[in-house]
């Protein structure tokens, strides 16, 4: 070995020329085939919320090739998003999250579909919400924080049989490794999914695959000015909600690849 080039500036792979069918996929299809990554550039996606879990989720669904992209988030990217989410920049600090998001999907893939939503959806406008989406979505995702509007979403999805995964409490949390995916039915620990379970029964609505943690949430370190009777603001960190997006992504793509 030539020990003068072990301290180059030189990029690893440098001198590899790329093929003419290689583009931004090709690493995928090495991995998934043909087949499924064109099932992915077939699929339509909806995701609600584009916060810690949801805009990784949704740059992981981009970077596997899904065609087409639905999202819906109502916020603005504030100072205090910057720890966790990935939209979230000095520079995107004040603008909408879905603007952000759109411009990134197609920064990553340009012949992506991309619609985006910045309504406030609760249960009482969600069937006018469905009605303007441009595409029938093959699998719904919520990262969402309202308990009503996941409630209201689930009940939708399963009412008309469309494929759904919902993102419970990933707040207060530092064990990502305790994530799991299951029907919330078969959850514990989670405090968000105790209320959805009970609150699912009552809408007759008897599954719903979950992403929780089995880790117990950790008190907020508030401060002693802030009102005890006000709800605390959850802390959060960089590497949890991230990974919440990421294992929610890896199930939706697993499944509309059929792998």
């Amino acid at each position: 070995m030539d020990k003068r080039n072990l301290y180059t500036n030189t990029p690893p792979g440098a001198g590899r020329k790329e093929s003419r069918d290689e583009n931004e996929f090709s690493r995928t299809k090495l991995l998934m085939g043909s087949q499924a990554l064109a099932r992915l550039n077939g699929s339509a996606v909806l995701i609600f919320g584009a916060g810690g879990v949801g805009s990784h989720c949704i740059e992981a669904l981009a970077r596997s090739g899904v065609g087409r992209l639905m999202v819906a988030d109502p916020d603005r990217v504030s100072i205090t998003n910057i720890n966790r989410q990935s939209i979230a920049l000095h520079s995107t600090v004040g603008r909408l999250k879905t603007h952000v998001i759109k411009e990134r999907i197609l920064d990553i893939n340009p012949k992506a579909g991309v619609y985006t939503s910045d309504t406030f959806v609760l249960p009482d406008n969600l069937d006018a919400f469905f009605a303007c989406i441009p595409w029938q979505p093959d699998y719904i995702i919520d990262a969402i924080d309202t308990v009503s509007a996941k409630l209201a979403i689930a009940a939708y999805a399963y009412s008309r049989q469309i494929p759904m995964i919902s993102s419970m409490g990933t707040g207060n949390k530092l064990h990502p490794e305790l994530f799991e995916i299951a029907d919330i039915q078969n959850t514990s620990v989670c405090p968000l999914c105790r209320v959805m379970r009970r609150e699912l029964k009552g809408l007759g609505v008897p599954h719903l695959t979950v992403l929780y943690s089995r880790e117990k949430p950790r008190k907020p370190d508030i401060s002693p000015k802030e009102d005890p009777k006000e709800r605390p603001v959850p802390g959060s960190v960089s590497f949890v909600p991230p990974v919440a997006g990421l294992l929610i992504a890896g199930e939706v793509i697993r499944r509309l690849a059929g792998l």
